[in-house]
């Protein structure tokens, strides 16, 4: 009986070790609006055609990325349908490689693990549209959807921005109900490109980023989904 109490306990141990070595850091999670994630039961992954990809991302990339979040989803209970008022987004943060970019200083900081406040990213000659996210020390989280759209920068100017963001290859994902343009979650996981070639990592190590990107997402994986990773 000891025997398989002290097997029992080595292979939890054992499993907390692999999780701990994971090579993906969770950034940031969030939930806005005191948005209570379970009362959706569908839900849809933004598609190229509603945007653009960011600077660099193929197809191939794309497709493994949405997998991801779709095999997570799943795993949830929700329901894929191109009706699902639940959007989720997605953004790869990248090198802004403009030569006209202006100095801008960084605000005030916020608090402790917070990084300054930060201004929209600058739209006219030369600078080309807002499309993405804020955007610091050259880097900017491009969205394929942009996010201006459902991020009003009035409302949310109090909300401080992670300077972990701020780091190329961190992907961010956002959830928002697309009928009211209200942002009711995000999650950023460093880093999908490989800083040794700056490409982009192969299936398996985006599956496991997303899993970290979904690591305290409020909606649990159904219990028969468990221990299948």
């Amino acid at each position: 009986m000891r025997y398989r109490i002290l097997l029992a306990s080595i292979g939890i141990m054992a499993a907390a070790v692999v999780a701990g070595c994971s090579q993906f850091a969770l950034v940031n999670s969030q939930t806005y609006n005191n948005s209570d994630l379970s009362e959706y039961k569908t839900f849809r992954i933004v598609d190229p055609t509603m945007g653009k990809l960011p600077p660099g991302m193929e197809m191939v990339t794309y497709y493994n990325i949405a997998a991801a979040i779709r095999e997570q989803m799943l795993e949830r209970g929700y329901t894929e349908s191109a009706a699902s008022p639940l959007l989720i987004n997605f953004a790869v943060t990248i090198h802004k490689e403009v030569t006209t970019e202006p100095a801008l200083p960084p605000a005030p900081s916020g608090g402790p693990g917070l990084g300054p406040q930060v201004p929209p990213p600058p739209s006219g000659p030369g600078l080309g549209p807002a499309v993405s996210g804020p955007y610091y020390n050259g880097l900017y989280p491009y969205y394929i959807y942009t996010r201006q759209r459902y991020w009003n920068s009035a409302r949310y100017a109090n909300m401080q921005v992670v300077t972990g963001v701020y780091k190329e290859g961190v992907l961010t994902m956002d959830m928002v109900n697309i009928d009211t343009m209200t942002p009711l979650y995000s999650s950023s996981v460093a880093t999908i490109i490989d800083s040794g070639n700056s490409q982009y990592r192969n299936l398996s190590s985006i599956a496991e980023a997303v899993a970290k990107l979904f690591s305290r997402f409020p909606v649990e994986i159904e219990p028969r989904y468990r221990g299948m990773h």
